[in-house]
């Protein structure tokens, strides 16, 4: 009887051994799960849709452009980013100008499609860090007589220049946007590197673009800062009704 007792304990501790033993090994060879995407990769994949859904129509799937608009291969993060944030891209109709409008998407979906768009091949100029309080307001006006001026007008108003393009008005542009338009010259723009116009001529050109947007008028009425062709006509105008006010009065009371 104790013979049949041990036996039976024997068996019961070999029994509860290889249980434990199959679970041990099978949690060992269970597969592991799978770790957590990361935001680089789940950014990459949504600026992979987006881009799909929005941009390789005309751009091709791999950014290498088609007859409908250019390669975006090695543009670099400046570019896309000034067209997303100004609402120049995307376009419904490759055919018509890209005028600034509202943009269409959030700031984290652009951020998501720069980095998609960078990842299909290096090159272009960053995203400018620009700080135009650092820059000297004197020195910005010096380079924008130079440099932007002639195309944009002396108050930053806009002007139509050659063969039918127009430069833009700056009053609706942020600080980064206007540094990155001075990296990449968009449309008839010429661009500007860092070998031309450096970080510390950049925050004050840039600096100088922000302050025209509230610009004192010491000669008067702004009239919009529409610039001199209007001023001028508003003077002939007014010139020229007070002389013929003048010359009524005279012819009436001799």
């Amino acid at each position: 009887m104790r013979e049949l007792v041990g036996k039976r304990r024997t068996w019961m501790l070999g029994l509860w051994l290889a249980a434990g033993l199959g679970i041990t090994l099978g949690a060992g060879l269970a597969p592991a799960a799978p770790p957590p995407a990361s935001p680089q990769a789940t950014a990459g994949g949504r600026g992979e849709v987006l881009y799909v859904t929005h941009c390789s129509s005309c751009h091709g799937v791999r950014g290498t452009g088609t007859p409908q608009a250019l390669p975006l291969v090695g543009v670099g993060p400046a570019a896309v980013d000034f067209m997303l944030t100004t609402g120049r891209m995307p376009m419904a109709d490759p055919n018509q100008p890209t005028l600034r409008q509202p943009p269409r998407f959030s700031r984290a979906e652009n951020d998501a499609l720069i980095a998609y768009i960078a990842s299909l091949g290096p090159g272009g100029p960053p995203i400018p860090a620009v700080r135009p309080e650092r820059g000297i307001l004197a020195r910005g006006g010096q380079l924008f007589a130079e440099t932007c001026a002639p195309c944009h007008g002396a108050d930053g108003q806009g002007a139509a220049v050659a063969q039918g393009q127009v430069a833009p008005s700056l009053q609706e542009a942020t600080p980064t946007q206007i540094a990155e338009a001075i990296r990449i010259g968009p449309g008839p723009m010429p661009k500007f590197g860092d070998r031309v116009i450096d970080a510390g001529d950049l925050d004050a050109l840039v600096r100088y673009v922000v302050f025209l947007k509230d610009a004192p008028d010491p000669g008067g009425l702004s009239l919009g800062h529409e610039g001199p062709v209007i001023e001028g006509f508003v003077a002939w105008l007014l010139g020229l009704g007070l002389m013929l006010v003048a010359i009524r009065l005279i012819g009436t009371t001799t």
